[in-house]
């Protein structure tokens, strides 16, 4: 309902205590729940996953650094997909 309300490139911001999010982060991954205590996030740090229809990202975990990446791509940049390679896809 909430994509449908405001599209597939919407950022929704949850704060939650570490536990949550790092149950949702193992979910993301792939990760069995019983393995979401080997994720450490520290307290008021953003974690970013970005969810895609064909499957999440990780985009970060425990962030507490600059957050000026999270802004929205200029029209027309590919999004939803990894690089390959890994790389961040920046020119």
């Amino acid at each position: 309902r909430l994509t449908e309300e405001h599209g597939e490139q919407a950022m929704y911001v949850m704060c939650s205590h570490g536990d949550i999010i790092k149950s949702l982060v193992a979910d993301a991954l792939g990760l069995h729940l019983d393995q979401f205590q080997r994720i450490h996030v520290d307290p008021c740090s953003v974690t970013v996953i970005h969810y895609t229809r064909l499957r999440p990202f990780l985009v970060r975990l425990g962030d507490t650094g600059d957050l000026t990446g999270l802004r929205p791509r200029a029209e027309g940049g590919e999004q939803g997909q990894a690089t390959v390679g890994g790389g961040s896809g920046a020119a």
